[in-house]
């Protein structure tokens, strides 16, 4: 006589799947302050370390209790971190964890990784340059900001390094695309928001911009 196995309970070696994991403690009341705060700061710093992005105020609060501040929690972090080769800082609206500018040189030749995580020429770095601080900006903005016409190979690849994207259609006859600049922008150049983009009249002078 052949006895299966209930349907409910899916086969897996050592594992019983139908076990749903308990939910994460957050407020950590058993703990004395003291550890419960070293313990919050423990868990933030995995988040942030274990991505690849910046990290939301909002995601990090949900591996905290409710009274937990996360800026204080983030700045005990930074106090800890002050003489290490890495760094937690505040990018695009999150905090990222990245290794200190002053490493950059042993990091690359250990490793033969480029000090930049996008690969553009001068010139593209000047049309990026002008979407950043003109955005959202057209092919027809650009072309009367350098004086002729921008291919749209050049702007293909730029949004193949997902350092811009389409914005809102413009109002001008036709209702041509606008591009705008992603996170990954303000990520690769170390910007928290926009308003921290160089002075324009720094970039005008090293021809970056017009």
């Amino acid at each position: 006589m052949r006895i299966d196995r209930p349907a409910d309970v899916p086969v897996v070696w050592g594992v019983n799947m139908t076990k749903e994991a308990p939910p994460l403690d957050i407020e950590l009341e058993d703990l004395p302050p003291e550890l419960r705060w070293r313990e919050w700061m423990g868990r933030i710093e995995a988040v942030i370390f274990a991505s690849a992005s910046p990290v939301p105020r909002a995601d990090l609060a949900r591996v905290v209790g409710q009274g937990a501040s996360v800026d204080m929690l983030i700045e005990d972090i930074q106090a800890e971190l002050a003489g290490r080769p890495y760094e937690l800082v505040a990018i695009a609206d999150g905090w990222l964890m990245r290794t200190r500018v002053r490493f950059a040189d042993a990091i690359r030749t250990a490793a033969d990784v480029n000090e930049q995580l996008v690969d553009l020429n001068e010139f593209e770095v000047a049309v990026l340059a002008s979407i950043a601080y003109h955005q959202p900006l057209t092919r027809d903005g650009l072309k009367d900001i350098f004086g002729k016409d921008i291919s749209r190979d050049l702007v293909a690849r730029l949004r193949a390094q997902e350092l811009i994207t389409t914005g809102p259609r413009s109002p001008r006859a036709g209702a041509p695309y606008t591009y705008v600049t992603t996170q990954k922008f303000l990520v690769v150049f170390g910007l928290e928001s926009l308003r921290d983009l160089p002075d324009r009249e720094g970039l005008q002078d090293a021809g970056l911009a017009s």
